[in-house]
């Protein structure tokens, strides 16, 4: 419900972007609300950035069970970036693309990991330049 409500968002103030949504129905975390929002909306505008000069965007979230936790991924066919440059991302400021090409402050996936750190999990992220970002994560 979440996930949606950040789509539709996004897409009213964008109305000419196609982008294909594939969000798995039915995911849950458990996490106080209000910063399970901000961690989902700050990882999905980030897909939704980094997408935009895809013709053909794609933006997945979904979950998997590995090694007995749920493991959520927000992945996007986007910008990407150097793996060699993956411990900035949750920096905050740490910008690993021209503020040009891409706006934003360079905050929000800082404040994704915050959130997470506070429930106890994890964050970590994967890419390759101009082929998109996975980020994933675990709430205990």
């Amino acid at each position: 419900m979440v996930a949606k409500d950040i789509r539709e968002s996004l897409e009213e103030h964008a109305h000419g972007r196609k982008v294909l949504w594939k969000i798995t129905p039915g995911l849950v975390v458990r996490a106080d609300p209000v910063l399970a929002k901000v961690l989902i909306e700050n990882l999905l505008r980030n897909a939704w950035k980094f997408t935009a000069e895809r013709e053909e965007a794609v933006i997945e979230l979904t979950a998997t069970r590995q090694n007995g936790e749920t493991v959520y991924c927000v992945r996007d066919n986007g910008a990407g970036f150097e793996m060699a440059y993956a411990g900035k991302l949750f920096q905050p400021f740490q910008r690993l693309h021209d503020a040009k090409r891409f706006e934003g402050t360079g905050i929000g996936l800082a404040i994704a990991h915050r959130v997470l750190r506070r429930h106890g999990g994890r964050i970590w992220a994967e890419g390759a330049e101009g082929q998109g970002a996975a980020f994933f994560f675990t709430l205990p």
